[in-house]
């Protein structure tokens, strides 16, 4: 069931200020990769990672409508949510940079469906893309989880602009 609800008030946004609010809630750094049919890898860092049920596993996690990967996360039928771990901060940086191939020196393997998993994650949950639902300025993503496993240690948070080890707490 999808319900919208109308706008109470169509005064100006300030977007700078919205940001701001929601950068002081703490969140954990994943990077989301997938493998295309030719074997050419992909991944990008996000913040925006959720549980939805348990039976069945499912998952979500938010990309920018316009962003360069959104044909290829849309249409591959799986992906891997890699949750980092507090010594991953250069990867959340590297996944997030404009640089061409961002697998450039990362160690990983790859899942049972071809995906690929980095090495020294906190956790990992392979996925299959089970539907997607457009909502503002960004594509909300389903995952059913179909193998996952976790490697408990110290995770790499996101707070106030800036990581932050949880051992640091």
């Amino acid at each position: 069931m999808h319900t919208r609800f109308p706008r109470a008030d169509a005064r100006q946004f300030d977007a700078a200020h919205f940001r701001q609010a929601l950068s002081q809630f703490a969140t954990g750094v994943t990077v989301i990769t997938t493998r295309l049919a030719d074997g050419t890898l992909l991944g990008l860092t996000a913040s925006s990672f959720n549980s939805v049920s348990l039976d069945p596993p499912l998952v979500l996690w938010s990309l920018g409508s316009k962003a360069n990967s959104m044909p290829v996360f849309s249409g591959n039928s799986h992906y891997v949510i890699n949750i980092l771990s507090a010594d991953q901060a250069h990867l959340a940086q590297q996944f997030a940079s404009k640089m061409e191939n961002r697998f450039e020196g990362v160690a990983y393997t790859l899942s049972r469906t071809g995906q690929p998993i980095l090495e020294g994650a906190s956790a990992w949950f392979e996925c299959h893309n089970r539907s997607q639902y457009p909502e503002g300025d960004h594509v909300i993503f389903v995952g059913e989880v179909e193998h996952c496993e976790a490697d408990p240690q110290a995770a790499l948070v996101f707070h106030g602009g800036r990581f932050i080890k949880t051992g640091d707490l």
